[in-house]
């Protein structure tokens, strides 16, 4: 299992501000379970970063709230549609 550390922050001016703070801890299954290849055999981590998302997203209430994600390697951000507030998650050891 990774685990995975969630915040979920609003913001000013687009940053984020952490005037308000909710954290969470979470441990999604490691890739071997979301076997997808895109077009040259790679793994496709579209399924991986869905899964992550869909978890982190639950554990802060935001179930069903669509927005816009950008990953960062191990760490996504996720920007609701319509809400001054930002979602973060970060990979744990």
């Amino acid at each position: 299992m990774h685990k995975y550390n969630v915040e979920y922050t609003d913001t000013f001016s687009g940053e984020a501000n952490y005037c308000w703070v909710e954290r969470a801890s979470i441990a999604v299954a490691e890739w071997p379970c979301y076997k997808g290849f895109d077009g040259n055999g790679r793994i496709e981590p579209r399924g991986y970063q869905r899964a992550v998302m869909r978890k982190a997203k639950a554990a802060v209430g935001l179930t069903g709230v669509k927005g816009r994600t950008t990953s960062f390697g191990d760490d996504y951000m996720f920007r609701p549609y319509g809400l001054a507030t930002v979602l973060f998650v970060n990979f744990s050891e």
